[in-house]
């Protein structure tokens, strides 16, 4: 195709989708739309912008002979520093993919980590520095020479015209069965790069305490007196990859020694409950006041934490996790 004035249209195309897609992830958007929108920077734009700096110009007709010394041998070759619009789609799929991995170590020294967003983050200003840096090659490529995109959508199919009258446009389906494999082999990469295998879930219980030194003999109060209220600040981490709503019971129990290390609860009394919501990743804090009802050196106060509601009755045996924490009453 030749020059015209809108030869960095698809550049520019490239940066303003980009963006567009860039605030798609950031927004908090999930499930398949995210898919949808990460497949095309995991699988086609920073390729494409790479591919635009290596090869700025478009391909030419021009051919000339190899073999000029031997009549009739004699063999046509394509001289052009340009790509066909099929080879420029595999060249920027093969190189997006290239890309990924180096933007996914990058990611890996990032104080958040790798995560799907530190990583399409990433790809997303890789492919507008790449492609500013492509718009400044073309610019630089003679105007005769520099490459325009074109509107032709056969032309990604079709070979161009060779300048033989015995030749035509060769169709070539065998384009139509790459794109096709590209298509269908790299959606199926990208979306295990963007929606990457998570783990069991699992919840943090802990309880937190202040004025901790180095002659503090445990992290909680395990002093109390009987029948004086204390408040019991218990932190709940939620990780189980989506939202949970939890329920905190605080029993305060006397146990006797059975054999080995088992300890058989003699009575039992319930200090106080409470509910929360917690959302995926975050930290939640409770202040459960609790007052004790028995005294001696023989009791335990145990922290329950149920997912949803909690039985009337309830028991470590039941609960989704559990905490011990021996305590003295005075």
């Amino acid at each position: 195709m030749s020059d015209s004035q809108w030869w960095f249209l698809d550049l520019a195309a490239v940066i303003a989708f980009t963006g567009a897609l860039t605030f798609g992830i950031v927004s908090g958007i999930d499930g398949v739309i995210r898919t949808a929108i990460a497949l095309p920077m995991v699988l086609c734009l920073p390729g494409y912008a790479f591919v635009s700096i290596l090869f700025p110009s478009e391909p030419t007709d021009e051919y000339q002979s190899f073999d000029t010394l031997k009549t009739g041998l004699e063999t046509p070759r394509l001289v052009s520093g340009g790509l066909e619009s099929v080879e420029r789609f595999v060249l920027s799929v093969v190189f997006s993919i290239a890309l990924v991995p180096a933007v996914t170590l990058f990611a890996s020294v990032t104080p958040r980590g790798i995560t799907a967003e530190t990583v399409l983050l990433g790809l997303a200003s890789l492919t507008v520095v790449l492609s500013l840096l492509a718009i400044a090659s073309r610019y630089r490529c003679p105007a005769e020479r520099r490459f325009a995109p074109s509107v032709s959508v056969g032309s990604l199919f079709f070979s161009r015209e060779r300048p033989n009258v015995y030749e035509r446009l060769n169709p070539r389906p065998y384009n139509v069965a790459i794109a096709v494999g590209l298509v269908v082999l790299l959606a199926s990469a990208g979306f295990a790069a963007t929606n990457p295998p998570q783990g069991d879930g699992f919840t943090e219980l802990s309880v937190e305490t202040e004025n901790v030194t180095g002659e503090t003999d445990t992290m909680y109060n395990s002093t109390y007196t009987a029948g004086q209220a204390e408040d019991l600040q218990v932190t709940i981490t939620n990780q189980e990859h989506a939202e949970r709503d939890y329920t905190t019971v605080v029993l305060l129990e006397r146990v006797e020694q059975g054999d080995g290390d088992e300890a058989n609860v003699t009575e039992r009394n319930e200090l106080a409950r409470a509910s929360v919501t917690v959302a995926d990743g975050e930290t939640r804090k409770q202040s459960l006041e609790i007052t004790p009802t028995m005294s001696g050196d023989d009791l335990r106060i145990t922290v329950l934490l149920y997912q949803g509601e909690a039985p009337s009755e309830p028991a470590a045996e039941d609960a989704y996790r559990t905490m011990h924490l021996p305590v003295v009453v005075e």
